[in-house]
């Protein structure tokens, strides 16, 4: 007997010291690229030549993040972005919520027509062309609103929230219809403080697709005052890469160079976001695991 659990400790031990190296094999894998990133973010030209896989820059600079900031556009750029966010989430969320809470609901003719129908839209959609000229008859062209309410709802993230009210017991509905509860009542008292996980996860997700925005930009939105982070940072981009092409060598030593920029732009896309998550983490897992599984 003392033999058998001597042998199983040493396999239990075993089996953990490969498990420790796997995991510190993949945490290095997804590490290594970021910390990369934020090192050339802060290095020289000429260290990035000699030592394009940087972890440490030797002598740390600002001059990328010097370049970024001097820019007005930068700024006009997270205003719009913050626009969208404050604007666009809580109605993507209002759209889902509501959306989500009624297809769930049982009893109600054309319930199932409603639902296949709008599952058809994740398979078959109109294009870019219809959805451009019925933005445009609207009069939604450069402004901030055809990027919001062409993002309006995310099917997928509905049918997440449609999965999560249907674990619900249909109970809390009838006793509080019997209560005199209308459907809005039931839904902000009685539902949503009960699917706090799965919101959670929705606003998570919302708020990273409008952080994200540009191919919607791109398309409804010319004026430059009003473009997105991301389209801006990409313009700014842009001209360091043209601004580069015409300089010589010497001059290219004194001024940031594009991938110092490039890399500079990615960590301020990446701040917001990673500043966010940490107080959404606890909700994420238990929200798309019950959001993703039917009851």
């Amino acid at each position: 007997m003392d033999l058998l659990r001597r042998g199983t400790y040493r396999a239990f031990n075993l089996m953990d010291v490969v498990l420790f190296i796997l995991l510190t094999a993949w945490a290095l894998i997804i590490a290594i690229p970021f910390i990369n990133a934020l090192a050339i973010s802060f290095t020289s030209y000429k260290e990035y030549l000699e030592s394009p896989l940087l972890l440490f820059p030797r002598a740390p600079e600002l001059k990328a993040y010097r370049e970024l900031f001097k820019d007005n556009r930068l700024f006009y750029g997270y205003r719009t972005t913050v626009t969208i966010i404050l604007a666009g989430v809580p109605l993507s969320l209002f759209f889902s919520v509501s959306m989500g809470f009624a297809l769930s609901r049982k009893g109600w003719p054309g319930r199932k027509l409603f639902f296949y129908f709008i599952l058809f839209t994740m398979i078959f959609q109109g294009g870019i062309v219809p959805l451009y000229l019925v933005v445009r008859s609207l009069r939604l062209t450069n402004s901030i609103w055809s990027v919001i309410l062409t993002g309006g709802i995310n099917t997928f993230y509905m049918l997440l929230m449609y999965n999560f009210f249907q674990t619900l017991p249909e109970s809390l509905v009838e006793s509080a219809r019997l209560d005199g509860a209308g459907d809005w009542i039931i839904l902000f008292r009685i539902i949503i403080p009960l699917s706090m996980p799965i919101v959670a996860t929705m606003t998570l997700f919302y708020t990273v697709d409008k952080w994200n925005e540009w191919f919607n930009a791109m398309i409804f939105i010319r004026r430059a005052e009003i473009q997105p982070l991301q389209q801006v940072l990409r313009s700014i981009v842009l001209d360091s890469v043209t601004a580069s092409q015409t300089a010589t060598t010497i001059t290219l030593l004194d001024r940031p160079f594009p991938i110092g920029i490039k890399m500079a732009a990615v960590m301020l896309i990446m701040l917001p976001i990673m500043c966010i998550y940490p107080f959404l983490q606890k909700h994420f897992a238990k929200g798309m695991m019950i959001g993703a599984i039917k009851a």
